[in-house]
């Protein structure tokens, strides 16, 4: 028995969206941002906020001869 069909040419088109991983890049920025907000937050608690304390005198006494 004999194929009566036509012999027919296909063509698959596979789309994509060009964005070639905009996507993890920005969640690595994200993440690097949440990070440094959480540094800031909890800096005394590292030891990051320790504070220089600077004492300087009410009064200076100069003599001069």
């Amino acid at each position: 028995m004999a194929d009566d069909r036509d012999e027919v040419e296909r063509t698959t088109v596979i789309e994509t969206d060009g964005g070639g991983g905009g996507g993890g890049v920005l969640a690595v920025v994200l993440l690097i941002i949440v990070v440094l907000v959480l540094l800031f937050l909890f800096r005394d608690q590292l030891g990051f906020g320790s504070k220089t304390e600077v004492k300087v005198p009410d009064q200076i006494n100069v003599n001069v001869n």
